[in-house]
């Protein structure tokens, strides 16, 4: 039984010694292992830190410029066109313009003779005589104007015009200066009849020359696409646009004064149908 253990004893003891060289090798492989599971890894990715919020406002003002910035537009239209179309361009302006400054000032003028008509009522009747009315009122009055035409005709009725009756002579001379104030009134208006006639036609004229030199550009470059149509064509059919934005304003504006001037031109008939009876009456009682 001795025996048996000394003999186990005996093997296990030159197992362990067996063993024991082979640990430094194991240790060191399980390390040249590890070390390359770490220099296989990923490196890791750099922080950033410095990160710059994008300029949304510079961004928005491109976007807005490209989105403003219509090829088709009045601008093209002005340096794609020749000298013809630019003619009627100018045209259309002119009548434009001239438009806008008659209605401005007409409405003024009617305005103004409003209050020279109440200014007549309140001061001219309740003078003494035509002469003290008539100082009484502005200068640039048309009532002044009427009752100076009167009183010149009292003092013109002398040789031969003296072989006229004094009645008539004097309705004469009243009905001179009120025709001379509807002339006065009419200024203007001829013109503002003119543009909302023939501003629309002028319009399609250059309606009419854009296409044609659009067309031709087509047949020349061949190519037909509704890219190559639309642009040429749509400036041209401007024209008729801008024609119509000229007369339209014209023709209200024309209609509008016209029924203002008839309402003024009223009230200088009825004074100086009243103002040929009072100098009548005057000169009678003289």
């Amino acid at each position: 039984m001795q025996i048996k253990i000394s003999q186990v004893i005996a093997s296990c003891a030159c197992a362990l010694g067996l063993a024991l060289p082979l640990v430094p090798g194991m240790v060191q492989a399980q390390a040249a292992v590890a070390t390359t599971a770490a220099s296989a890894a990923p490196a890791a990715l750099p922080v950033i830190t410095d990160v710059k919020p994008l300029d949304a406002s510079a961004g928005a003002v491109k976007k807005t410029a490209e989105s403003t910035d219509n090829p088709y537009g009045l601008e093209s239209l002005w340096k794609t066109s020749d000298a013809v179309a630019k003619t009627v361009l100018l045209l259309l302006l002119i009548m434009s313009v001239g438009s806008w400054y008659i209605m401005i000032v007409k409405v003024l003028e009617q305005a103004k003779m409003g209050r020279q008509s109440k200014a007549a009522v309140k001061n001219f009747w309740t003078a003494g005589t035509v002469q003290q009315g008539a100082a009484a009122l502005e200068k640039n009055s048309p009532y002044r104007f009427m009752a100076d035409a009167a009183t010149n005709a009292i003092n013109k009725h002398e040789g031969l015009m003296g072989h006229i009756p004094l009645n008539d002579w004097m309705a004469m001379g009243i009905q001179r200066a009120v025709d001379r104030i509807q002339s006065n009134t009419q200024g203007g208006l001829a013109f503002l009849a003119t543009v909302g006639s023939i501003s629309p036609f002028v319009g399609l004229f250059g309606t009419v020359w854009g296409i044609y030199h659009a067309l031709t550009a087509i047949g020349i470059s061949g190519q037909a696409s509704i890219d190559k149509v639309a642009g040429p064509v749509g400036e041209a059919l401007l024209m008729t646009a801008i024609g119509l934005a000229v007369a339209v304003p014209a023709v209200l504006a024309y209609n509008w004064l016209v029924r203002r001037n008839k309402a003024v031109m009223d009230d200088v008939r009825a004074f100086s149908s009243d103002l040929h009876a009072v100098v009548l009456g005057s000169v009678a009682k003289a």
